[in-house]
């Protein structure tokens, strides 16, 4: 078995193609779909994909178990951008191999950036 996608709902897909496509950098693979239910695929053409389903209601609080993990190939980059923006960031070290990025999307779902540590 073969894990393909996760789906989120949210409110504005614009909006939030801005900040997993232009911001942290996750191709956009398809959109598609009428107005008030339109799709876009995101993530690399082989493997897992991020499933964007826009102009829904979303609770204040989404799904508050669940986060989205990335590891980008360019978290200085990114974390500069996020600072530029005034996006907050919550670092946490499990190890000292690897450090994690806390951030919420426009929807309010937990995004983690990944960064794999050389000690």
């Amino acid at each position: 078995m073969t894990f393909t996608w996760t789906t989120i709902h949210v409110r504005d897909l614009d909006q939030s193609l801005a900040f997993y496509h232009d911001l942290l950098g996750l191709p956009i693979q398809e959109r598609f779909g009428p107005p008030g239910h339109e799709i876009a695929m995101l993530g690399p053409e082989e493997g897992t994909r991020l499933e964007l389903i826009g102009g829904g209601e979303i609770p204040e609080h989404p799904a508050p178990t669940l986060s989205l993990g990335f590891a980008p190939e360019n978290m200085g980059q990114l974390l500069a951008a996020l600072e530029a923006r005034a996006i907050p960031t919550r670092p946490m070290s499990p190890n000292p191999s690897l450090q994690f990025y806390f951030l919420e999307d426009p929807d309010g779902y937990t995004v983690q950036l990944v960064e794999y540590v050389t000690p």
